[in-house]
């Protein structure tokens, strides 16, 4: 499983240019019905662009459970892999593949400029559903052979909106909206209709060591294409 899906990511990454408008994809009782995709797309007016997840059952409904410390912490997440360069929010150009997620993870919060639970206090809110940009690379140690970017704040570009870690990570405060069975959010990226994009939601592990990998995808729920070629491309409202 860890070759085949790090060889399809960097297949895909590298042959995005095919691409459908939106993305179907079949139900199976094998997954779990909150990340089992059925459909995915993305839409932008030219300013704005909104990326949208449908799931089988109740988008967000599933949450991981809390170990009690970052070490270890697990993350779960719906994730649109794009063919945007990480230059583009303030990363490294081409430094990885530029992907945008929306997570929940009950053991730290990596969100340090928003209260997302509005209890007047802006640290304490992974446990609620937010969104990221992040860079992930191959990693082999890793259980599905990608990371987020490890990084050295200071010295690799991160946005000004990142919170410090030192991974490829930036919490800007897009709100993700999950209602039903859809998960979306609206980000700051104008004239994307050349955009490709897949859906895929996984689970991700801080390194129990806390050490590089710190950030490991750790299992595939569900990949939208089933072949992550980022069939997806962002079409234009009216």
């Amino acid at each position: 499983m860890k070759t085949r899906f790090v060889a399809l990511v960097l297949t895909a990454f590298a042959c995005h240019s095919v691409a459908a408008h939106e993305i179907t994809s079949e139900t199976s009782a094998d997954k779990t019905p909150a990340f089992d995709i059925t459909q995915a797309g993305a839409t932008t007016d030219g300013r704005l662009t909104t990326f949208i997840m449908e799931v089988a059952g109740v988008a967000g409904s599933v949450k991981p459970v809390p170990v009690g410390q970052l070490k270890g912490a697990k993350v779960e997440s719906y994730v649109w892999p794009t063919s945007l360069d990480p230059s583009v929010v303030g990363f490294d150009k081409e430094s990885g593949i530029l992907s945008l997620a929306i997570t929940a993870h009950p053991d730290f919060d990596d969100t340090p400029l928003f209260d997302e639970d509005q209890d007047g206090d802006p640290a304490n809110d992974g446990a609620d559903w937010h969104s990221h940009w992040v860079v992930l690379v191959e990693n082999t140690a890793c259980g599905a052979g990608l990371k987020v970017r490890d990084v050295s704040p200071g010295v690799d570009l991160l946005p000004a909106t990142a919170p410090y870690l030192p991974i490829a990570l930036d919490s800007p405060g897009m709100s993700p909206i999950l209602e039903g069975r859809i998960a979306k959010i609206t980000v700051p990226v104008s004239n994307s209709e050349a955009v490709s994009f897949d859906a895929v939601t996984a689970e991700l592990q801080v390194n129990e060591n806390a050490e590089a990998p710190l950030l490991c995808v750790t299992g595939v729920h569900d990949i939208a294409s089933g072949d992550l070629s980022l069939p997806g491309r962002v079409t234009v409202t009216k």
